[in-house]
């Protein structure tokens, strides 16, 4: 099982960091101590069946793909499983972590620079993924050593839905409160996705009940903190 869910710890960079969102800004207090241990990769499906059993994804060729075709509800029962599983404490990143892992340090539209024609160097997204999921980690990492933070498949994140920033928490606990508690984030674009929805900053909401064959999600390992 350790063999299968190998981790990867991203490291601190500034305490503070400026989380971009399209019309309003957040101010992040984040470190090592709150991020936890990032999972290297999406998690796969060879991961998935081994927690879960049946695969629900579409994408078969591979298991090494990200599963996909997972509700938010699926993403929750695979990190309660694995967690009475191994004794640890597995959860969803909250939105707050996932945009300062994915961003490892940078202020760019994608964690490389700005240049989209660079995109395929780092990403499996509509221009070079043939319509279909890749084996994860394939792609150049961030500078902090995660894969496919921009396309391959869309992550959830643990955080209610809210359409804007205002009132967020300032410290990078997932964001339970108002909002819509029906409606969950996911992050980082898919293989379906144009450039724009690959952006660092790009986010949308999603039913949590619902599920597509380019949803997917990666779990971190340690207790997280909620407002």
């Amino acid at each position: 099982m350790d063999r299968v869910l190998k981790t990867c710890l991203s490291p601190a960079l500034d305490d503070n960091y400026l989380s971009k969102n399209n019309a309003s800004t957040q101010v992040l207090y984040l470190n090592k101590r709150i991020l936890s241990d990032f999972f290297q990769n999406e998690n796969c499906w060879a991961q998935y069946e081994a927690v879960m059993g049946p695969n629900p994804s579409r994408f078969k060729n591979n298991p090494q793909n990200p599963v996909e075709n997972v509700s938010w509800n699926d993403a929750q029962a695979f990190c309660q499983k694995l967690s009475q599983i191994t004794g640890k404490t597995y959860r969803l990143p909250t939105e707050a972590e996932w945009e300062y892992a994915c961003r490892a340090g940078t202020t760019t539209r994608y964690y490389f620079g700005d240049d989209a024609n660079q995109l395929g160097d780092y990403a499996w997204y509509s221009g070079n993924s043939q319509k279909t999921t890749h084996p994860v980690g394939q792609k150049k990492p961030n500078a902090w050593g995660l894969y496919d933070m921009s396309g391959n498949v869309w992550e959830w994140c643990e955080d209610n839905w809210h359409s804007s920033y205002e009132n967020a928490p300032k410290d990078g606990r997932a964001w339970l409160k108002n909002g819509n508690d029906n409606r969950s984030l996911l992050r980082g674009g898919s293989w379906y996705s144009d450039p724009n929805l690959c952006r660092s900053a790009y986010r949308c909401g999603y039913d949590r009940r619902d599920f597509n064959f380019y949803d997917g999600f990666r779990v971190v390992c340690g207790a997280g903190r909620t407002l």
